[in-house]
């Protein structure tokens, strides 16, 4: 596990383009925290990370549940937040998107076991105070330690 304590909304999105910088195809990343704690941000900064254009908005997906967009890959920003069983998580087509190589960023993703286990990397966000956020990474699997090793490189140097 990896603990940080980020002291603004800019080092919320490094730390996100950090992870963008070593995301790969298929890898799912948890996005977890009360409302408001940061989820969405740190969506955005993985985003533009990833290669999306700057000025492409990037909102939570609680109404739409599920956002696409391409960069260096393609991929998807999804809020389970509503969802109520397996089935509607089997009809927004997430498992088609990973193994199509996609990389899923995904809000409230515990609510379902199946999706959680296919989770590489858990990014836990905190409200500290108004701006700062304490975060924490958890990785899942040799996948996640793999992510966990780079981004420390990373924020260590």
């Amino acid at each position: 596990m990896l603990e940080l304590e980020l002291d603004t909304e800019v080092s919320t999105l490094t730390l996100a383009r950090s992870l963008a910088a070593v995301l790969e195809g298929g890898d799912v990343i948890g996005l977890e925290g009360g409302l408001g704690a940061g989820k969405t941000t740190f969506a955005r900064g993985a985003l533009h990370g990833l290669g999306v254009p700057e000025d492409t908005a990037v909102t939570s997906p609680t109404f739409a549940l599920l956002h696409h967009y391409e960069g260096r890959l393609p991929i998807a920003h999804a809020d389970f937040y509503r969802l109520t069983d397996e089935v509607e998580l089997g009809e927004l087509g997430v498992d088609e998107l990973v193994e199509d190589g996609a990389v899923l960023l995904v809000e409230w993703g515990r609510k379902f076991p199946g999706m959680a286990s296919r989770t590489v990397l858990w990014v836990e966000l905190e409200i500290v105070s108004e701006v700062a956020r304490r975060v924490r990474l958890r990785p899942q699997g040799s996948r996640g330690d793999e992510i966990i090793g780079a981004i420390g490189k990373r924020v260590r140097s």
